[in-house]
């Protein structure tokens, strides 16, 4: 076995590989073999590490010191100053908004150390494709302890004293899910795998499915032991090539070592996984239109009763929770439920993860005790709205929540309180705007995508939703009429009562919350026909200060309407009547010359 006394962590989860990782990897290596150090530093390629603003990042254990936003020429200073003479590269080192110094440490940082990693305990510190790396952070010993030394009842009733809920919407209790379908009749049962994560901003699936694939394979594996079923599907985005490859590898190398297949550890227990790569429809994270993907039809839920744990996957019983709840799964078997229920609140048990995203200086992923306050993640972890900007809303539950005000920025993130602020906890993606925001457009923008990725399948979301955007674009484009608000609300609890699937039935909520707490923007749009955040472009008129001026050109060549007049090195004007209020005079000026007025 070779001993190596420097690990170099390479982030390649999807977003520091668009930030071209895969270079500052083979510079490293390059450099590494050219002093000679090849038998003592090794170069690990990790999943996501979390904060994605600052890609690509690369830690060095055992050390710990973390250096952000490399390029390929960094890699000769790193190697010969740090991996040679032990030196921190201090230009390399992250300086946290507001800080006079930077940090030398990874877990001197907030955004790390106010975190509780449960679900994402292997993310970014082992090589997704290397089944020892997650054997010798105790991969599949959970799996062991279940086959050996529980029946099926105890793994079921460990999983349900430890409170752990879904973590893709609602919060179902996952424990009593799989006890109906352990009890339900039938047979073959299936275990099913929901990676279909197609809200807005969240990626957390996708980071468990590139980082720490065999977490979700051992998970699965013991649900099948608990319930009695000995194949597992995994229904993960067409979006999400790199999680599909890494998947992949991780499950032949699973059947390779016996840890997937027939007679698992020789216990007698046969199961395996298949991969099922999703349609690249929204509508097919909603369990019911999933199973129906997974079987060849078109992906379209049916109406509940019955449900999946009697009559799921080609009508059997079927479990089927999303990545991150089969993710916390082999720590609750191994360090027991009581260690679980420990954390988080009363009715909200253990952590969540969150992907933070928008107008907040620290974006990417993060996982919290249930019961961490909003102020905490956005302002503690997330590092606050950039530019000194004034915080105004967080949306999250994707377009199945709702925005909540700064003013309840100390509410606990659990599924009650979110619940009573009219929002959801969803999969975990938190969307933070600031003051430049329309509330108006935002729930417009939410309800474009709803409307577009409605199945059709039900008239409530097909044709309700559709109204509903109609009156949205209306309004932010100063026609809004007396009336509409109230026409929303007709219409948004007509869909919520009426809707087939549950994504049908919160489709209205983002447009009720910002109506709950931001009415007055609905009423300035409708009736002073403005934007209060200037940011609906057609309620603009835009402006040429003669004296910033310096008559390039540019604007007017760039117009596409011919609106912008003017001579050479002379202050131009724009026509009102000609301008479309397309904003790219606005957006392309070098000068800051034109201005807009609401």
């Amino acid at each position: 076995m070779e001993m190596y006394r420097s690990h170099v962590l390479v982030c390649a989860g999807a977003g520091c590989i668009s930030s071209a990782c895969k270079s500052v990897q083979t510079a490293l290596m390059e450099h590494i073999d050219k002093h000679g150090l090849g038998k003592e530093v090794k170069v690990v390629e990790t999943g996501c590490m979390g904060p994605c603003d600052l890609g690509p990042v690369v830690m060095i254990f055992p050390d710990g010191v973390f250096y952000r936003k490399l390029k390929p020429e960094d890699a000769a200073e790193i190697v010969s100053e740090h991996l040679l003479k032990g030196k921190v590269v201090q230009r390399l080192l992250h300086q946290p908004v507001g800080q006079t110094e930077k940090v030398t440490s990874f877990d001197q940082l907030d955004f790390f150390k106010r975190q509780t990693r449960i679900a994402l305990r292997n993310t970014g510190v082992i090589n997704p494709e290397s089944v020892e790396e997650y054997i010798a952070r105790d991969g599949y010993r959970a799996l062991g302890q279940a086959l050996s030394q529980m029946t099926p009842q105890q793994v079921v009733d460990t999983i349900k004293e430890s409170g752990l809920r879904g973590r893709g919407g609602a919060g179902f209790p996952t424990g009593l899910k799989w006890e109906f379908t352990a009890r339900a009749t039938g047979s073959p049962k299936y275990v099913v795998c929901n990676a279909d994560e197609g809200d807005p901003g969240a990626f957390m699936d996708r980071s468990i499915l590139e980082g720490d694939p065999h977490s979700v394979l051992e998970a699965m594996a013991i649900c099948g032991y608990a319930i009695g079923a000995a194949k597992g599907y995994i229904y993960v985005r067409a979006e999400y090539p790199l999680a599909v490859e890494r998947l992949e590898t991780a499950i032949a190398k699973a059947r390779e070592y016996g840890l997937l297949g027939t007679n698992i550890f020789g216990t007698g227990f046969d199961f395996d996984v298949e991969i099922r790569v999703g349609a690249g429809a929204f509508v097919c994270g909603e369990e019911t239109a999933l199973l129906a993907s997974i079987e060849g039809q078109r992906g379209e839920p049916r109406p509940k009763p019955p449900f999946p744990a009697q009559a799921g996957l080609w009508g059997k019983p079927t479990v089927i929770n999303n990545v991150e709840t089969w993710a916390n799964v082999p720590p609750i078997i191994l360090k027991g439920a009581q260690w679980f229920a420990s954390i988080g609140t009363e009715k909200s048990k253990g952590t969540k993860v969150f992907a933070l995203a928008g107008k907040v200086n620290n974006t990417g992923l993060v996982e919290v005790p249930m019961g961490t306050t909003l102020r905490e993640i956005i302002f503690d972890i997330g590092g606050g709205i950039p530019g000194g900007k004034k915080f105004k809303a967080v949306q999250t539950g994707g377009p199945s929540g709702g925005c909540i005000p700064a003013e309840y920025l100390d509410t606990p993130v659990d599924y009650e309180s979110l619940s009573k602020l009219g929002t959801i906890m969803g999969s975990g993606g938190m969307i933070i705007v600031d003051e430049d925001t329309c509330m108006v457009d935002l729930a417009k923008f939410f309800l474009e995508f709803v409307q577009e990725e409605s199945c059709g399948k039900c008239a409530p979301c097909r044709i309700g939703t559709k109204r509903m955007l109609e009156i949205l674009e209306r309004i932010t484009t100063g026609r809004g009429r007396e009336g509409d608000i109230e026409l929303l609300e007709e219409l948004s609890q007509v869909i919520k009562s009426s809707a087939l699937c549950g994504l049908g039935q919160t489709a209205p909520n983002p447009v009720l919350s910002t109506l709950r707490y931001f009415r007055s923007e609905y009423e300035s749009h409708i009736r002073d026909k403005k934007c209060p955040a200037g940011a609906c472009r057609s309620m603009l008129a835009y402006y040429i200060n003669p004296e910033a001026c310096k008559g390039c050109g540019l604007c007017s060549k760039l117009c596409p309407t011919e609106a912008i007049t003017g001579e050479k090195k002379q202050p131009h004007v724009i026509d009102p009547d000609k301008c479309i209020k397309c904003g790219t005079c606005f957006e392309k000026c070098k000068f800051n010359a034109i201005t807009t007025v609401n």
